[in-house]
């Protein structure tokens, strides 16, 4: 039997201009969201979008591509895995993140 993976990908338009920060040796990190859409049909037979934001975080040759080609709005798809931290807020209250880490990107459209 193949070993399980932790393996995601989307398919989505960018839902904001990328935040991409060079931290120290030159090592880049960039933070974007990526709207994908489903839809269905709900009681009264009506047709419904269900948009679903996911917030991505790609390092090193990625994150320059991000960084290079990539806009608000852009279609694009990544590939990466699910990852799931937490901190505490100034509030103290423990919080919840969930990220794609991308570790392969393809861009479409011009």
């Amino acid at each position: 039997m193949n070993a399980m993976k932790n393996k995601v990908q989307l398919i989505g338009h960018v839902g904001q201009e990328p935040e991409v920060k060079t931290l120290g040796e030159g090592k880049k990190v960039a933070n974007i969201t990526i709207a994908t859409n489903d839809y269905y049909i709900n009681a009264k037979g009506e047709k419904v979008e269900d948009t679903q934001w996911h917030k991505v975080k790609a390092w090193g040759k990625v994150a320059d591509i991000i960084e290079k080609y990539v806009t608000k709005g852009k279609e694009i798809c990544i590939e990466g895995k699910l990852t799931y931290s937490d901190y505490l807020d100034k509030d103290g209250v423990k919080r919840y993140v969930t990220e794609i880490v991308a570790n392969d990107i393809l861009l479409f459209g011009k």
